[in-house]
């Protein structure tokens, strides 16, 4: 979910914050997307009236070591 979202949910980033029991300054710092373990907490908060959007992150290929 992106943070316009959650923020248009809860109305404001203070009342956002204030649900996650966390400081508004942190919400601010959040980048377009809520940080995934936010996401999963908000998913739970709201009962499922916002999801995650889970991001699947690929293993880099692991480089040659030297002996």
């Amino acid at each position: 979910m992106t943070k316009d979202e959650a923020v248009k949910y809860y109305g404001s980033q203070t009342k956002l914050a204030q649900a996650l029991k966390i400081n508004p300054a942190s919400v601010s710092q959040w980048g377009e997307d809520v940080p995934e373990l936010r996401a999963y907490q908000i998913e739970r908060l709201t009962r499922g009236a916002l999801k995650v959007n889970p991001v699947i992150v690929l293993d880099k290929p692991k480089s040659a070591s030297v002996a």
